[in-house]
């Protein structure tokens, strides 16, 4: 089938505004009439609950955790992209448009990026209306600093919890609406199942986390919110409990899945100290603003440092390798997430690692401190060097950080068109759920201003275009979808609940996660996908034979909602490898070993892997179908990537 992105006609600064002129309306009076259902609660959920309720939809918002505060978007640290051009240092649109794509790898679609460089200035206005704190230079103005892929200051920021900050103000916007009595809240209720209707999405089916009680939730449209799936690989830099299940469910029920195998390795994360992790700690990327990346230059003197006969600020300049500043002079130690990720683990790889294990370079920030002074350097970075101590218990103002690359976020997610929509009407997709602004790797700060961009400025002008035209005819869980759908889901807790092995599911998560990133992480071969391939399939076996799932469903059951999760994760972990697999080309966080250039670096193939992958599923245990949406550049050459 062909794919329609439904990308606007015309020049690319024009295609979002006459797009929003074409859509149709809905009146305000009419708005009342149309029940809006919104999964997750972070930046993307949260924001667009906010907008529309104050546009006069009635919300049903959903989360599991316990407070819509506790979405996982208020673990960002460094920043949002804007392009205000404060800094009066070369910014624009245009400029945060080409870095994006460029960031990507050429494997983002033209409009989709540009509209979110162009609706970027509009969102800091938004966020400091709502009264986000953004740090200030002397004159009044916002403060801006640079992140990876940039060569322009464009990174606005409120110390180390720019995340969290931001989440606030779109939380208080959705406390306003829940007050109104616009939004109504669902808290410890997770999603399990969409429910189809005539081939549109009318509905949910949710577990109430407390009570075990399954039910079904009726709307004109459903949005998914749901963040990435990077726990896929089991430790990662994201919250425990994220999870891939709303948006693997909503693939079951035909929405296509896009680029999987995108994911994004951030390259300073505090390194893996043993078995007993369940999860990584991400060090923002700001750090490398100001801190200095460095190996040992010979395996000897790295020797040294693990076996602790010598520290680190006892190396002489001379026998330390700068490797970022040495080999992208124009970019140093701010190249792309991917760039540093891959040459720190060829520092590993070389015998150049320090730390106990071996598995980590440092961050050096002793020049920094001798610049500006060690309370500037806290000023700037105190929250975030506080939480190394705690995690490490070393002291990071007199000795420089050890980081390693770890899983961070997922440029994959539900195929969506310009609109946000999957290909199922009525289901949209929002933030990080989606496929849609990246590419093949996101650029630092990006993160949070796609979500509040799609959240923001984006789904209500676009929503209101499929509520028009469907009409506001009431729906409700009356319809034999939902109750065929409820005891889908009923079916599937049973089956979870019947297994009663001698493995926890939690085991079977880190054996996932052991092969994801073994063979399916920083380097893929085409033999170590295919092992992959084959060792997931005897996990999933072994799995529905051997797990064990304790406890009823009419109760708090952390068991129960792991194993579901695992569930999935284990499914998409199959699909994830496949799509490794059947894209022969290296590309921003796909890195195949096999396509690389004499430096080292990813080595695209325009002419057969200038698409996007979306898979359509066909059934359980069936090959799932390739579907390609093909990307077109008007606007940008196609040309290697150079940081140099």
């Amino acid at each position: 089938m062909s794919l329609d992105a439904k990308i606007p006609q015309g020049p690319l600064a024009e295609k979002w505004s006459k797009h929003k002129f074409n859509l149709k309306l809905v009146n305000p009076a009419n708005k009342r009439k149309y029940d809006i259902i919104i999964v997750g609660t972070g930046l993307a959920g949260a924001s667009a609950a906010a907008s529309l309720a104050e546009l006069g939809y009635n919300v049903k918002s959903f989360c599991f955790q316990d407070s819509p505060r506790r979405a996982h978007s208020i673990a960002a640290q460094g920043g949002i992209n804007a392009a205000k051009n404060y800094q009066n240092d070369g910014d624009s649109v245009y400029r945060l448009f080409y870095d994006t794509i460029k960031g990507g790898d050429y494997r983002a679609r033209e409009g989709n990026v540009y509209r979110l460089a162009e609706v970027s200035v509009n969102i800091i206005d938004q966020c400091v209306a709502q009264g986000v704190p953004f740090a200030r230079e002397y004159g009044g103005l916002l403060d801006n600093r640079s992140f990876g892929g940039s060569q322009v200051s464009r990174t606005f920021y409120a110390r180390g919890q720019t995340g969290q900050q931001l989440l606030l103000g779109a939380y208080s916007a959705l406390n306003r609406q829940i007050h109104a009595g616009k939004v109504k809240m669902y808290t410890r209720t997770e999603m399990l199942d969409v429910v189809v209707v005539d081939g549109h999405a009318k509905g949910i089916v949710t577990r109430n986390m407390i009570t075990g009680e399954i039910e079904s939730h009726a709307g004109h449209a459903v949005l998914l919110c749901t963040g990435g799936y990077s726990n896929v690989f089991y430790l990662s830099t994201n919250a425990i409990g994220s999870n891939v299940t709303a948006a693997w469910r909503a693939h079951k029920r035909g929405a296509f899945f896009g680029n999987p195998c995108y994911t994004q390795i951030h390259p300073t994360c505090i390194p893996v100290t043993g078995d007993h992790q369940s999860k990584l700690t991400l060090m923002s990327e700001s750090l490398r603003n100001d801190g200095r990346v460095w190996a040992p230059k010979t395996p000897e003197i790295a020797e040294q440092l693990r076996k602790g006969l010598l520290k680190a600020d006892q190396v002489k300049e001379d026998d330390r390798d700068y490797f970022l500043e040495r080999k992208y002079p124009a970019f140093g130690n701010l190249v792309p997430r991917d760039v540093a990720s891959r040459n720190a683990k060829e520092m590993v790889e070389d015998g150049r690692g320090v730390g106990a294990s071996g598995f980590a370079v440092f961050l050096d920030f002793a020049d920094a401190i001798k610049r500006l002074g060690e309370e500037t350097v806290k000023a700037k970075y105190g929250n975030l060097f506080d939480m190394y101590i705690q995690i490490t218990d070393e002291n990071p103002y007199k000795q420089p950080m050890r980081i390693y690359p770890a899983v961070h976020y997922t440029m994959g997610g539900l195929w969506v068109d310009y609109n946000l929509s999957t290909n199922v009407p009525g289901l949209y997709a929002l933030g990080e759920c989606n496929f849609s602004d990246h590419g093949a790797n996101r650029l630092g700060a990006s993160a949070l201003m796609q979500g509040l961009s799609d959240g923001y400025f984006v789904i209500p002008y676009t929503l209101g275009d499929y509520l028009a035209t469907i009409g506001p005819k009431k729906v409700d869980t009356s319809h034999p979808a939902f109750e065929q759908t409820k005891k889908d889901v009923l079916d599937h807790v049973n089956k979870l609940l019947a297994l009663n092995g001698t493995k926890t599911a939690e085991a079977y998560h880190r054996d996932l996660g052991h092969i994801m990133w073994e063979y399916c992480g920083m380097a893929r071969t085409e033999e170590g996908l295919i092992k992959a391939k084959e060792l997931i399939k005897a996990l999933k076996v072994d799995f529905w034979k051997n797990a064990k799932v304790v406890g009823e469903n009419e109760e708090v059951n952390a068991s129960l909602e792991r194993a579901g999760r695992v569930a999935d994760f284990i499914e998409l972990g199959e699909l994830m490898v496949d799509d490794a697999l059947m894209r022969r080309e290296s590309c921003g966080g796909h890195f195949r070993v096999e396509s690389q250039t004499e430096g080292g670096e990813a080595k695209r193939d325009d002419e057969n892997f200038a698409f996007v992958a979306a898979w359509e599923f066909k059934g359980e245990s069936q090959p799932e179908e390739l579907h390609k949406e093909q990307l077109v550049f008007e606007s940008v050459h196609l040309s290697q990537r150079n940081y140099a």
